[in-house]
């Protein structure tokens, strides 16, 4: 009994990890994963919030100007990957985003290659609080994602207090000019909209919405928000657009050009972006009871 009790104790091995992604598709990893490539940014972010930087093995074209991934190689876009380069990168993780048929499909040719490959759906906080944990189980970081995810409710709720019992303002946010498209309440944008104080006046429950230009005048907005990054990387000056100028919000200035990458990409920053319109909504004067734009 003695010899028994002297043998050395054998560490425990660790349990595989074993995750079903947004597609239904289930990938088992024998241990953290440590060679990854995120197909769609947001993910890239998370992974370097998370502390796992060093484990990124390869980047998408449109990633080159986030500093930490600059030095990584370039493997396609986002919806067309070069799957021999992804393959030749060796990863035992790949990331993309779920909800469009094109990235379905490329997900699909890199799985047929041998390519484990991951899809989530990002497109609100709840579903962004999520990934975070997910993501926490596939690195071995899971202490990290909950005091991540801890930190952002925190914030959030904060928010929340802050403007709990006002009328919300309501918010037009483009997303693209001339041939325009809004943020619909299926994406993260209209999330951030709603924590900063404000309400999206597009009811469409899809990401994008294309509108025309009257209904955007009949909708009236409060504020209007216009994002500049590579899907709108010109926009026309509000005051400068014929139709526009009868908008409420174009004549009391309350209009802001904001950063896509911040408000249209699901990540770390994203409460960040809804902290810094509330505080800009905060400054605002509200419209005058019965006025044009004062909604409805």
């Amino acid at each position: 009994m003695l010899c028994l009790l002297l043998l050395p104790q054998l560490p425990a091995l660790a349990a595989p990890i074993e995750v079903t992604d947004d597609t239904g598709h289930t990938l088992k990893l024998e241990k953290p994963a440590q060679r990854i490539i995120p197909l769609y940014g947001a993910f890239g972010e998370m992974l370097l919030a998370l502390g796992c930087g060093d484990r990124l093995v390869a980047r998408t074209d449109a990633d080159a100007s986030v500093p930490e991934l600059a030095q990584l190689p370039a493997v396609g876009t986002h919806m067309r990957p070069n799957a021999e380069l992804v393959a030749g990168a060796r990863p035992d993780l790949v990331l993309q985003m779920s909800g469009r048929g094109e990235a379905l499909l490329q997900t699909e040719a890199l799985r047929k290659l041998g390519v484990p490959v991951l899809s989530f759906e990002v497109n609100s906080f709840a579903q962004l609080f999520r990934v975070m944990e997910i993501l926490g189980r596939l690195c071995g970081r899971e202490a990290e994602a909950r005091a991540l995810v801890a930190d952002w409710k925190a914030r959030l709720d904060a928010l929340a207090a802050a403007h709990a019992g006002q009328k919300p303002w309501r918010v037009f946010y483009e997303v693209r000019s001339p041939d325009l498209l809004a943020a619909g309440r299926g994406g993260i944008v209209s999330d951030i909209i709603e924590a900063a104080g404000g309400e999206n006046v597009v009811s469409e429950k899809r990401k994008l919405a294309r509108l025309n230009e009257e209904a955007v005048l009949l909708g009236d907005p409060e504020v209007y928000l216009v994002q500049r990054g590579p899907m709108n990387p010109a926009p026309r000056p509000l005051a400068e657009r014929p139709h526009f100028r009868g908008l409420g919000a174009v004549r009391e200035g309350r209009t802001l050009e904001v950063d896509e990458a911040l408000f249209s990409r699901p990540g770390p920053r994203s409460v960040e972006a809804a902290e810094q319109l509330a505080q800009w909504l905060k400054g605002l004067k509200r419209p005058a009871a019965g006025t044009k734009g004062e909604g409805k």
